[in-house]
């Protein structure tokens, strides 16, 4: 893999970046080079596809920006549910807590046996919890660092939670019809839920520092914290998924004109109930990460609106500017990208025909 490819692969989350705190500004120099080799996708229309728009309309929203927007009154209203940063205190218990249930039999490795002989010889100390692992740093795609921790014996040792995923065609389908659009974010999303009681000593982590920490609310890393968070917010948003549908941490708003009403009366409506019942379970968002009202958003990989379901020009962009293919792993390369056209193109299977049969062996390569 050239360094162009694995930049460009890393900086569209194909890989993941673990990140030590202890060079900022050098980090920070790399990530600015990494964000100018390839722009990001964002919002409502092929302009504003770019890793600076979405940067600088980040920045810009904040409660002066939606000041103008018809749906002002009822964000206004709902504030509290849209802070720029959740409470710091500890979530209320939604009725869903992250329960981490070990494989019968299983043998976790115990922190405090193997330290003991160090203990004699005054290397370490005990701490209150008997397991920890390792703390990194990610950065994050719009600036700031999450801390995930390396969970690895703990998550080899858990038993898979058996939570359906939402489907993402299923989702898109269901906006078919609207004609206007929100988005929202949770912010910190797994932070808004209680580990249960008696797991709190598994997520013990070390820190450079040589303190020990446990968590009391859910943390990056956990094998089955997606499966927690998607399983937790679907439940609390049960009775709105007609018309606000969850996928892990976005809450996608749509609506058209019906009885009468305009389609930004029934989209108001939809808004304050659905915010209502954020406030009521004190599931948070970030405003800066919102977007109200739009003939268009961006869902899942592609851009839904009133038109209909139309690809990501950002993504068409990098396949349609994709370099001359000289051997059967770039093919391959390119023809994976690629199958992300395959619901957008009509016969695509057709089209593509020829260059899946240069995979054959027997196929012959001309440049």
């Amino acid at each position: 893999m050239s360094w162009m490819r694995f930049a460009k692969d890393l900086y569209d989350g194909r890989i993941e970046q673990i990140c030590i705190l202890s060079d900022l500004e050098r980090m920070k120099s790399e990530a600015e080079e990494l964000r100018q080799l390839h722009a990001a996708s964002t919002t409502e229309s092929e302009a504003t596809l770019s890793a600076k728009t979405k940067k600088e309309r980040f920045d810009g929203q904040n409660w002066d920006s939606p000041s103008e927007s018809p749906f002002y009154d009822v964000l206004r209203e709902h504030k509290d549910v849209l802070p720029d940063e959740i409470p710091a205190e500890l979530p209320q218990d939604k009725g869903i807590q992250h329960e981490i249930d070990l494989v019968p039999g299983t043998k976790y490795c115990d922190a405090a046996v193997a330290f003991e002989s160090r203990r004699q010889v005054w290397q370490v100390r005990e701490s209150k919890s008997s397991h920890s692992a390792p703390t990194f740093c990610v950065k994050k795609p719009q600036g700031g660092w999450r801390i995930v921790h390396a969970y690895n014996k703990l998550n080899d040792a858990t038993i898979p939670a058996q939570t359906p995923i939402p489907r993402k065609d299923v989702i898109i389908d269901s906006m078919a019809k609207s004609t206007i659009y929100s988005a929202l974010d949770l912010r910190d999303g797994f932070y808004q839920i209680l580990m249960r009681e008696s797991d709190i000593a598994l997520t013990a982590v070390s820190t450079p520092s040589g303190m020990l920490w446990e968590w009391l609310v859910m943390p990056q890393g956990l094998k089955n914290a997606p499966a927690t968070f998607n399983r937790c917010v679907t439940h609390l948003l049960r009775s709105v998924r007609d018309f606000a549908p969850s996928y892990f941490d976005d809450v996608f708003v749509h609506s058209q004109a019906v009885n009468g009403k305009t389609d930004v009366e029934v989209h108001k409506e939809h808004l304050r109930k659905l915010l209502g019942l954020m406030h009521k379970h004190k599931l948070y968002a970030n405003l800066k990460k919102c977007i109200f009202g739009a003939s268009e958003i961006p869902i899942l990989g592609c851009l839904v609106g009133k038109n209909g379901v139309r690809p990501n020009p950002e993504k068409v962009r990098v396949i349609s500017e994709w370099p001359t293919l000289s051997n059967v792993k770039e093919l391959r390369q390119f023809l994976g990208l690629a199958t992300y056209l395959c619901k957008y193109v009509e016969n695509y299977a057709g089209k593509i025909r020829p260059l899946s049969q240069l995979l054959k062996k027997e196929a012959e390569w001309n440049g």
